[in-house]
């Protein structure tokens, strides 16, 4: 086996583990709209994106996978139908923003890879939450969907591809120092693109807080 290819399986196996710790801090979390608190939010998405920024899509879907799987196995009660859910939404959104970023590293690729990953994966767990979910939880779920799903999903999605703006150029860093990622994986962008987008992360926490305060009817 190759050193590289050693490496991208250590590199893979430890986003895994770090990606099932942040699921494990935001399953303690309070739900995000308190009426309905099955909606809570799950930050494991940054940690897949990261890895198929690096390694391209196809790692994003086999950490997608590895972790739900786990997840399924230990915390959720959700069984097959939660597992095949929470795979749906990582690669919604890791896949896409991936996709999109790995064929040409720039800060302009990155954010239209995370801006059509917020919009993609809002759309299919809209649809999967219309045909799907009504099947085990019954149809009043759809009355949800507008009022109260959908502005979920853009939060959770918007503020998963903000902390992707701002962790990825640090993680890739010190993976880059542990001598798990060459060079050649590095992102390109030089100090004032980095400042780019650790602004263009905060605008976007700031519209998905106040999305929420507006859902929660706080204003």
């Amino acid at each position: 086996m190759k050193k590289t290819s050693l490496y991208r399986i250590i590199t893979t196996g430890l986003l895994c583990a770090i990606a099932f710790a942040v699921m494990l801090l935001c399953h303690a979390l309070p739900p995000v709209i308190p009426v309905l608190p099955f909606l809570k939010y799950d930050a494991k998405d940054v940690i897949i994106a990261i890895g198929g920024f690096i390694y391209g899509p196809l790692t994003s879907v086999v950490i997608s996978v590895i972790v739900s799987l786990i997840e399924m196995l230990t915390v959720s009660s959700t069984g097959p139908i939660g597992l095949l859910m929470n795979v749906l939404s990582s690669v919604a959104f890791a896949g896409t923003a991936s996709l999109i970023y790995y064929k040409k590293k720039t800060i302009k690729s990155a954010a239209v890879g995370l801006a059509s990953a917020i919009f993609f994966t809002s759309a299919i767990m809209l649809l999967w939450n219309y045909f799907i979910t009504p099947l085990y939880t019954g149809q009043r779920v759809r009355s949800l969907l507008l009022p109260y799903i959908l502005p979920f999903n853009l939060f959770k999605s918007t503020v998963n591809a903000a902390l992707t703006l701002a962790l990825y150029k640090p993680v890739v860093t010190a993976l880059r120092k542990a001598k798990l990622v060459p060079g050649a994986e590095e992102n390109k962008m030089n100090k004032e693109r980095s400042l780019t987008a650790y602004f263009m992360a905060l605008a976007l926490i700031i519209a998905a807080v106040l999305l929420i305060l507006k859902v929660n009817k706080v204003f």
